[in-house]
């Protein structure tokens, strides 16, 4: 029987579930929840609305973060922030990034989550690119990308928590923010050979998961279609010339690089026939209802090799550990050693605990 509403990734308003929010995500029955630093506000706090979100489903949902280092760590708003990949690649010690990996991977664990959306694939030809990778980037090169990233990946794949590559096809020459516009990224098929898909090419058969990317990319679509949402990138060149076999999944649709350019119920069908496993829609939980009475709308031969992807992946979750608060404490005062064996002692002490809840937590 099919199950279309398994296909929705979503986020959540706050940092409980009222008797109201959760009859509504007991009706949507989503495949999957992600969450931001508007869901966090303590340890306790934190595993217990994974617990809760868990228990509205009887299939097991995937709960996933971004939790990269640096400034996009949601944990930093209970926690010591972990380096950045910039800030660790620059250090250039593998046993670095191992330990960076190694504690993202127990702390997730800890929380109840199972899939990390990392590691950045995107390759930085520019560290000081005014873009959304800044900092975020494992290399400045194809190797150096493949080295450390897979170095974070392999170490925090060890404690059971599965990873996903972004942005494919490649983000980097994307001169538009895509939560207002759709950027447009003019690189010949020929040099995304060489350079971004090779690095994907490689981490094909190592990552659990791939995020697609708002951008249009004219070598692949002549007409002004998304990434996310385009045969040609998804279906022809991920799976078919990549051989990749993981999870697919749009970046959040609820952006304005998708708003902008379709309506919303062309929006999800193009997600689906394009190959997506999972739509993601961050922000609006009427934007999600609205997209599964799409889904619903749809036959269930279009949404079978989606369903049947997602089953599979969903057979490699790791249950949650058991949690303490002292557990936690312990783990935190690793990740401020980290800063300071990569930043050194004054620098590590510039993000403390009490700094980064007062600070934005940047969606990305």
């Amino acid at each position: 029987m099919s199950q279309p509403h398994q296909l929705l990734l979503i986020g959540v308003p706050g940092t409980e579930l009222d008797s109201a929010t959760a009859a509504r995500l007991r009706k949507l029955r989503p495949g999957g929840f992600i969450l931001f630093g508007r869901n966090i506000e303590s340890a306790t706090q934190l595993r217990k609305l994974i617990d809760d979100l868990r228990d509205l489903s009887p299939i097991e949902p995937v709960i996933t973060i971004d939790q990269e280092g640096g400034r996009v760590s949601r944990l930093r708003l209970i926690g010591h922030e972990p380096p950045s990949a910039q800030q660790l690649r620059e250090k250039d010690d593998p046993d670095l990034i191992r330990r960076h990996g190694d504690l993202t991977g127990r702390l997730l664990r800890l929380f109840g989550f199972n899939l990390d959306l990392c590691p950045v694939l995107d390759i930085s030809f520019d560290d000081e690119a005014d873009n959304s990778l800044k900092g975020r980037c494992w290399g400045r090169s194809v190797g150096e990308t493949i080295d450390k990233a897979e170095l974070f990946r392999a170490a925090m794949g060890e404690h059971g928590i599965l990873s996903c590559g972004k942005h494919f096809p490649g983000y980097t020459f994307a001169g538009l923010d895509p939560h207002h516009d759709l950027p447009r990224i003019d690189r010949a098929r020929a040099e995304l050979d060489a350079t971004e898909l090779a690095v994907f090419r490689h981490f094909a058969d190592k990552v659990d998961s791939m995020m697609i990317g708002h951008a249009h990319y004219p070598c692949f679509d002549s007409e002004k279609n998304p990434a996310s949402l385009s045969t040609a990138v998804i279906r022809d060149c991920l799976r078919g010339e990549l051989g990749f076999e993981g999870l697919v999944m749009t970046d959040d649709l609820d952006m304005g690089a998708i708003l902008n350019t379709f309506s919303w119920d062309e929006t999800i069908r193009r997600a689906v026939h394009a190959g997506n496993d999972f739509v993601m829609i961050c922000h609006r939980l009427e934007a999600a209802e609205d997209a599964l009475k799409t889904l619903e709308s749809m036959k269930a031969s279009e949404l079978d090799p989606a369903l049947e992807n997602l089953d599979r992946f969903k057979h490699r979750l790791a249950p949650p550990e058991a949690f303490s608060i002292e557990a936690h404490r312990s783990l935190d005062q690793q990740v401020r050693q980290l800063r300071i064996d990569t930043l050194g002692e004054q620098a590590a002490d510039e993000q403390s605990p009490e700094n980064a809840a007062r600070s934005p937590v940047e969606d990305y």
